[in-house]
């Protein structure tokens, strides 16, 4: 078999070290976008009259597998809000959903079947460790990708044409824990990952920035391992640097988990965890009690948002169930795909690629649209959470 290339779509000619350190995961990706597997290209306009088809890769199983359906419902509520308005292009919206279960390889399987479902655009992502070695395997086919929750900086620091965050950025998301914590007066703040590149992004971002103009002092970082069931020897570790804040920037079971083992060690400091911990389980796993004093960098949830009273109804009564996070997100991904495809007047790639490029103001949950040079939000919209009764509410717009 001829060794693939690695399919990339530069918009700069200039390569990142972070290019080099994710080829391995870029080759596993080629492989399945060869004619090695057999999967045919995306659908293009002339295919037929039948539904254009929106792809969605997220975890539907795995530690991650509760976010996957509010991701899913909250595509499904905007793909039927656009069918019984007639549709885009006079054909209706299709939504497909496989299951990356937050896993490198079972994404990748799970992008390759969302390309030869006939995908058009691209809705999914949550985990940056699962997402990133989807972007060739889309870019191969010259799938527009617009990410609704995954925001690792290395999504977007290869600068592919065809890839678009609609959610704040790892940079964005560490400016706002820096600003949050030196409006708490913390003195000392110790930075916790797990190792995966969404979490290891915001702490290294989070890092620099701690000591600098006036900023609490950097008390030392450390990362777990995911999966395991006992963190006391990290733990031990953090609290010999004596920390009056910790920010956990992993998911909500290891953060639990961590803030748990934090309290039974005696800690008495405050918690700020990042919006992949944003989740009722994150306090269900750490206990009740334990939910005093934990906060959280996050951009607004249905909750949270102003105005957002009758969407959440018109969840409530499709789904029976009250809206959770990167649902809106994922609301607006579609609605952002739905207006490229007919500002583009087609389901061309490299068409509804500029379309989305020229977007300006169209209106998401965020505020009016218009990407940067680097395909993000110009604004991250991140606030601050506080738990109450065991629940994330807005606790500071930082405004």
């Amino acid at each position: 078999m001829k060794r693939p290339t690695i399919p990339v779509l530069p918009r700069t000619a200039h390569a990142t070290s972070r290019v080099v350190a994710l080829t391995s995961l870029f080759a596993v990706a080629a492989l399945s976008t060869t004619g090695c597997n057999g999967l045919a290209g995306g659908s293009s306009e002339a295919d037929d009259n039948g539904p254009i088809v929106l792809g969605m890769d997220i975890p539907m199983s795995g530690s991650s597998a509760d976010i996957g359906p509010y991701m899913k419902n909250g595509a499904q509520l905007a793909i039927d809000e656009i069918n019984a308005k007639g549709g885009v292009l006079g054909r209706k919206l299709k939504l497909q959903v496989e299951d990356d279960a937050c896993d490198p390889k079972t994404a990748v399987a799970a992008a390759s079947k969302l390309v030869a479902a006939g995908t058009v655009v691209s809705v999914g992502g949550y985990c940056s460790g699962a997402t990133l070695p989807t972007l060739p395997v889309f870019g191969k086919q010259k799938i527009p990708m617009i990410i609704p929750a995954a925001n690792s900086n290395e999504l977007v620091a290869q600068q592919l044409d065809h890839v678009f965050l609609i959610n704040g950025t790892g940079s964005q998301q560490a400016v706002a824990a820096v600003k949050w914590l030196t409006k708490e007066g913390a003195k000392k703040v110790a930075v916790m990952d797990d190792n995966t590149s969404y979490s290891k992004d915001i702490a290294d971002l989070t890092s620099v920035k701690l000591g600098v103009g006036g900023a609490p002092a950097r008390a030392g970082e450390d990362s777990v391992n995911p999966g395991e069931s006992d963190y006391s020897p990290n733990v031990t570790s953090v609290l010999k640097s004596n920390p009056d804040y910790i920010y956990w920037t992993g998911y909500y079971q290891e953060g639990g988990l961590l803030i748990r083992q934090f309290r039974q060690a005696g800690y008495k400091g405050k918690f700020l965890v990042g919006d992949g911990s944003v989740d009722a389980k994150l306090v269900e796993i750490a206990g009740a009690a334990n939910g005093k004093d934990v906060y959280a960098t996050m951009t607004q949830t249905p909750e949270t948002t102003p105005g957002a009273e009758s969407w959440i109804a018109s969840y409530k009564k499709k789904f029976g169930s009250q809206p959770g996070p990167y649902s809106t997100q994922s609301y607006d991904a579609v609605r952002v795909a739905a207006e490229a495809i007919k500002k583009a007047d087609s389901t061309d790639g490299d068409k509804i690629i500029t379309a989305l490029e020229g977007l300006n103001g169209f209106d998401i949950f965020s505020g009016p649209l218009k990407f940067t040079d680097e395909h993000t939000l110009s604004n991250g919209g991140f606030v601050i959470l506080g738990v109450r009764n065991g629940k994330f509410v807005l606790q500071d717009s930082l405004k």
